[in-house]
């Protein structure tokens, strides 16, 4: 019963956010790997800790409510922080699964130590506050960080200033459930009301926002590339637009601006295509051109440089999300 109680929480909650994904952003891959992270980090952790106490001459009390938490929340924040930077994750939701993932992972191992450790005065309830509070916690710290990090994210598209606020607050979070401010069993059921809740409304929140994002992009770049292809493309706003720059560019600059859009609205459109197949349970579709054309618009991007990228910025921005959204497309073709 203690290792039922011990494990099946986490695993639990973690399944139930899982199946909330509608969009099937999470990579069965990825969630094994931030699985086996947060072992890692335990794993990791337990040697750091120990070595901390002895070296700093620190107890108990000290080493839980102040050093503890620092040390394990940036060793699981690592593997969402590279996650980011390889553009991995591209939404809150996926962030918080990811997240979630990392810390039920750091869980399990703490609480495999806590067994072996076990003393007869460790009763059931003890075990209910380890699954029920402790490794909720440790999930809910990471997710809330992937959380804040991903809204930096897509806001200012810079790690470094990203990620501090999450990591502040899951500091935080985790010295204040070490405190035992109130009852420990008190704080497990809030920890099992709030911490779902939340999530809850964040998940529905992000998705809601991803959808506008998917349909809104969708439609005007479909009608964009409708006019490429007819050859109307400069009575739009956007064809007005690039020809407005033919004082300030070459003529070959020019082409290699057109052929950015026109490359990238094509791209665009199939990454989002995906996206939509998978949000209906269908297989994405298998092209042999797409890397080909991956690699030219990396080619073309990397010839219009830095003063190409500013000109169409009112056209196309390359932030995060569209990186991201491009990278996908990529791990689609593999």
């Amino acid at each position: 019963m203690s290792i039922l109680l011990s494990f099946a929480p986490v695993l639990l909650f973690l399944a139930f956010l899982f199946l909330l994904d509608t969009f099937r952003l999470v990579r069965i891959s990825t969630l094994a790997l931030v699985l086996a992270w947060g072992i890692l980090a335990a794993a990791a952790a337990y040697f750091l800790n120990n070595w901390l106490a002895d070296s700093l001459q620190l107890g108990f009390k000290p080493l839980s409510r102040y050093v503890s938490p620092v040390v394990e929340e940036l060793l699981k924040a690592l593997i969402i922080l590279y996650l980011v930077s390889r553009k991995k994750i591209g939404f809150m939701v996926d962030g918080a699964i990811y997240g979630f993932a990392t810390g039920a992972g750091f869980s399990l191992l703490e609480n495999i130590l806590y067994l072996q450790g076990a003393t007869p005065d460790y009763t059931l309830l003890t075990w209910f506050i380890r699954g029920f509070g402790t490794a909720l916690m440790h999930g809910g710290c990471t997710a809330l960080l992937a959380l804040l990090l991903m809204g930096g994210m897509h806001r200012s598209g810079k790690m470094i200033a990203a990620m501090w606020p999450g990591l502040l607050i899951a500091f935080l979070l985790h010295s204040a459930y070490n405190h035992f401010p109130v009852n420990p069993m008190v704080q497990t059921l809030f920890i099992m009301i709030l911490l779902p809740l939340v999530l809850m409304i964040t998940f529905h929140l992000s998705e809601r926002k991803f959808q506008q994002w998917l349909e809104i992009e969708f439609n005007s770049e479909i009608e964009l590339v409708k006019m490429i292809r007819i050859g109307q493309f400069r009575s739009t706003k956007a064809g007005l637009y690039l020809v407005s720059l033919k004082n300030h560019f070459s003529p070959e600059m020019l082409v290699d601006l057109y052929c950015y859009i026109s490359l990238y609205l094509e791209l665009s459109i199939k990454a989002k295509r995906n996206l939509m197949l998978k949000e209906n349970g269908f297989p994405v579709m298998a092209e042999k051109d797409l890397m080909p054309k991956l690699k030219e618009l990396a080619a073309i991007r990397k010839k219009i440089g830095l003063m190409g990228e500013s000109a169409l910025a009112p056209l196309i921005r390359m932030n995060y999300k569209n990186l991201w959204k491009l990278n996908r497309l990529q791990d689609d073709t593999k």
